[in-house]
């Protein structure tokens, strides 16, 4: 279970603790001595100083290393055609990150393209804004930040070079099939490829190129959201409660090969 104890859950505890322990205490003070006021008093002069002591010896170990597994953060790369369940199993797993107090960001397509309205479909486009995204998302983990990322991201070489990047990257491909895709499609824009008034349309008009060793592979037409994200997170608790190292690192050359201009999906 990836998790972070807060304080509060030290008070309570610590207080469940020291109920119990004083309730044997004053047991046993009672039995040997037999007067109920006696046993009383040593047991309320036990909680109230073995609380206090409790709670500190809690907070201080709290603040030593020794024995922690610190959670490693990681990019997790939604990647999958469009309406395939990409925005909304990334969605799903951001709150439940965030639930556990888990430092996140979730980045998504859709979103980003608001802030960037003129922007192309090209090839050429998509590989720039895919770089830059996973230029961003690979310097959020590198401070200590969950990067939930959610892009069509069709292009197999651009997905590899994010992967340079990263340190820990996920690659989750959501393979659900494109007849589900389409009819999910309720801005029916599938049926606008279809009749050539859009150009570039993933799956229709442009190619999208499955990935070839994806660390997840969902298909949401046939499990529910529920049991997709449990999978995503159990595969989380397997592998980032240790550190992970990943022997390729990010080459100056290919960093300096992101251009500067305006961000495009």
């Amino acid at each position: 279970m990836i998790y972070k104890e807060i304080r509060t859950r030290s008070i309570a505890k610590a207080t469940s603790h020291r109920i119990l322990g004083t309730l044997t205490t004053t047991l046993i003070a009672f039995f040997f001595t037999g007067q109920l006021a006696i046993a009383l008093t040593i047991g309320g002069v036990e909680i109230i100083s073995k609380l206090f002591i409790y709670y500190f010896h809690e907070r201080i170990w709290d603040k030593i290393s020794f024995g922690k597994k610190r959670c490693q953060p990681a990019v997790l790369w939604f990647t999958g055609l469009p309406c395939s369940g990409k925005t909304t199993t990334a969605k799903e797993v951001y709150k439940t990150l965030k639930k556990r107090s888990l430092p996140v960001e979730h980045l998504d397509g859709d979103t980003i393209r608001n802030l960037f309205p003129n922007t192309g479909f090209s090839k050429g486009a998509r590989d720039s804004h895919i770089q830059r995204v996973g230029y961003l998302a690979s310097k959020l983990e590198q401070h200590g930040v969950f990067v939930i990322a959610s892009f069509i991201s069709p292009y197999e070489e651009t997905r590899r070079f994010v992967r340079q990047l990263c340190h820990n990257f996920v690659e989750i491909y959501l393979s659900t099939p494109l007849e589900i895709c389409e009819a999910r499609d309720i801005k029916g824009l599938y049926k606008q490829a279809r009749e050539g008034s859009i150009k570039w349309y993933t799956g229709i008009s442009d190619p999208y190129e499955v990935p070839t060793n994806p660390e997840i592979e969902i298909d949401t037409s046939k499990i529910s959201l529920e049991t997709a994200v449990e999978q995503i997170v159990n595969y989380l608790e397997k592998h980032f409660m240790r550190k992970l190292t990943r022997e390729k690192k990010p080459r100056e050359k290919e960093l300096s090969q992101i251009p500067i201009t305006s961000v495009v999906e």
